[in-house]
């Protein structure tokens, strides 16, 4: 199995070489692993960010995910490493969020399978006070390699027992979202505290708006700039859509997942707000068990906890908002829902990116209502792609007015025109009936009442997604992995995620 590239060329495109991991000049130590994981290939960032990575340059790569950035930057770190021992700190990744920390983490226990003397921590917010400990025992003994959210490691630096003066390479991974979640002064201050003389920076980010270019001048030196497929889908994600009003949303898409759900066995639900994840999902758990919610709401370690039985298939369906468009790398989810269509039209992109990875085709359907008709056709125009749009079963289509609005019809006139009509017939749905006959038979007849039609309350929402600022995440202690034995022996190294994220 080779790595794959997760965005075929276009037919006008030119052909891209194929580039072997075999032909980076990477040491044997990393062409073992890579092996051991049935990597041959590499992606399109990796081929081009690992040469000059390896020659010393600083490098600003702007990829989406799941085009392999995460190899892209640790493959020639390792390297390096690989063919001098390590002394004191030298490297820290910053990491927006604690999935993303130990999403890169977990690469690294794979990559470093051959390579024993190489250690590394994950430093992220979330967990008890003995995890602090263990992280503070890692930068006052110097562990090799620092993967961190940005918050959480300024809490350790500020008590001053980090000796930082070792450091040879930063690695600034989604730096568009941390510049978004407010940790810009953080990332100022940790690169102010290394050695500017020996530094080398890898920058990373999804996207290139104007106050990431400024940035990134303000921190890089002469580097070397790729870009890679900015704000395209993979090509293998079918992407389709449905027009419905909010009223139906929940029932569509109860109606998928009774179809989808018999072939399909993961299955992702974004929604905008939390309060939309809760509804929704207490609504489809009555009909399925293996549906769940995961955001922000739940303790770190239950989240953790639902996202292994997501990968393990314990768990088939997860209804979660866009903490996780990014924060997390489950190779296998075979559809991604768009309870709502996403505030920002990059969002889009991160969101129904967690399918179709791995070599693997995927789905992405999206829920649109009147009100984002226009933001949808921004969308379009980014990917430069019409999404095709699926019939909305009739019953669903329209939206619907209150049947029994209209009230029965009016009263009798009295006998002898003196006496007290008879009542109106009673309304459909229980509505009150129609107004009764006049008391006086001179008097005139007063006009039928008609009830105001009303629209019911959509059982869906679909504000615009409130973007969740979190700093890190939880520590794992990663210092208990297990020497191999030999080159050839022993267990290959876990393939938890592809060589392309």
């Amino acid at each position: 199995m080779s790595n794959p590239q997760e965005n075929p060329e276009t037919p006008d495109a030119p052909v891209e070489e194929v580039v072997y991991f075999d032909e980076l000049e990477l040491s044997d130590d990393i062409l073992d692993a890579l092996d051991a994981m049935n990597f041959d290939k590499a992606t399109p960032i990796q081929a081009q960010a690992i040469p000059p990575a390896l020659a010393g340059r600083d490098v600003l790569a702007v990829a989406q995910t799941g085009t392999g950035k995460t190899a892209a930057f640790l493959l020639p770190i390792l390297d390096k490493l690989s063919r001098e021992k390590p002394k004191g700190i030298n490297t820290i990744i910053l990491e927006p969020t604690r999935e993303l920390a130990q999403q890169v983490d977990r690469q690294l226990e794979g990559y470093t399978y051959f390579m024993p003397q190489i250690s590394s921590m994950p430093i992220y917010g979330g967990r008890d006070g003995h995890s602090m400990a263990q992280e503070q025992k890692a930068l006052k003994t110097g562990a090799a390699i620092i993967v961190a959210t940005p918050g959480r490691l300024m809490a350790h630096l500020d008590m001053g027992y980090a000796d930082l003066s070792t450091v040879r390479h930063i690695v600034l991974d989604e730096a568009d979202r941390m510049l978004d979640m407010g940790f810009v002064n953080d990332m100022i201050k940790i690169i102010d505290m290394l050695p500017k003389e020996t530094l080398q920076t890898l920058f990373f980010s999804a996207t290139m708006p104007n106050k990431i270019r400024k940035f990134s001048k303000e921190i890089l030196k002469d580097p070397v700039e790729i870009s890679i497929a900015i704000s395209k889908p993979a090509e293998k994600i079918k992407q389709r859509a449905y027009d419905v009003p909010d009223w139906a949303k929940n029932a569509l898409i109860e109606e998928i997942l009774k179809e989808k759900c018999k072939t399909m066995d993961r299955i992702l639900i974004f929604c905008g707000r939390k309060k939309t994840v809760r509804e929704l999902t207490r609504r489809l758990a009555r009909k399925n068990d293996k549906v769940k919610d995961v955001s922000s709401d739940l303790e770190q370690n239950e989240r953790e906890e639902r996202l292994r039985q997501f990968r393990s298939g314990q768990i088939q369906v997860v209804v979660a908002t866009d903490v996780l468009s990014r924060g997390i790398h489950i190779d296998g989810i075979d559809l991604v829902i768009n309870f709502d269509v996403p505030g920002d039209a990059e969002d889009y992109v991160h969101r129904i990116g967690r399918t179709a990875r791995a070599a693997a085709e995927g789905e992405a359907i999206t829920l649109i209502n009147k009100a984002d008709k226009r933001r949808f056709k921004a969308i379009e125009d980014l990917v430069e792609k019409k999404v095709e749009r699926l019939v909305t079963p009739s019953h669903l289509k329209e939206e619907r007015e209150d049947r029994g609005s209209r009230g029965g019809g009016s009263g009798g006139r009295g006998r002898n025109n003196d006496r007290r009509g008879g009542g109106g017939g009673r309304g459909r749905n229980d509505n009150k009936g129609g107004r009764g006959g006049s008391r006086d038979g001179d008097r005139k007849r007063q006009p039928r009442s008609e009830s105001n039609t009303q629209k019911p309350r959509g059982e869906g929402t679909n504000d615009a997604p409130a973007r969740e600022k979190r700093e890190g995440d939880k520590p794992r202690n990663s210092s208990g992995r297990k020497q191999r034995s030999g080159r050839n022996g022993g267990a290959k190294p876990a393939s938890d995620s592809s060589g392309n994220e």
